[in-house]
């Protein structure tokens, strides 16, 4: 029983690396105070899971090892004891996660494209190279909100 219950906190674990925050913060909005309840959903939509993922960062990390980690997440959080993995194969699990030989890519920020950093502002303020040189003279405006 115990180790089902270490596995569950292994995915609790997981998803505070993949989104840099808190399993429980009381700061945030009430339907996001449970990072888990709130995340899950996340976890197993490769669309969705970009949107969750720590801006710290950056995108600098292969994105089969995010989608590996996500799912090892929520194979960990599963409801029932007796649908979460073993010890050992979270371990197995993790090992083909590190054994993912994809190269990090850079960030890919284009000028319609924001984020929100974890204090509520705009991170954006990189302007995409394909921009034509009259279009990075005209500056650029972020959509709020």
């Amino acid at each position: 029983m115990y180790v089902k219950s270490d596995v569950y906190g292994s995915g609790v674990m997981l998803v505070e690396m993949l989104t840099g925050l808190r399993a429980l913060d009381i700061n945030r909005p009430s339907a996001q105070h449970n990072l888990v309840d709130w995340i899950k959903p996340y976890l197993s939509d490769k669309r969705k899971l970009k949107n969750i993922m720590d801006a710290r960062l950056e995108g600098k990390y292969p994105s089969r090892g995010e989608v590996l980690i996500a799912q090892l997440a929520l194979t960990c959080l599963a409801t029932e004891q007796k649908n979460r993995p073993g010890t050992k194969q979270v371990v197995e699990m993790l090992e083909r996660v590190e054994a993912v030989n994809e190269k990090p890519r850079p960030p890919r920020v284009h000028s319609s494209h924001h984020t929100i950093s974890r204090n509520g502002q705009n991170s954006a303020t990189y302007r995409s190279p394909h921009h034509t040189r009259q279009d990075r003279n005209r500056g650029s405006q972020l959509p709020s909100g």
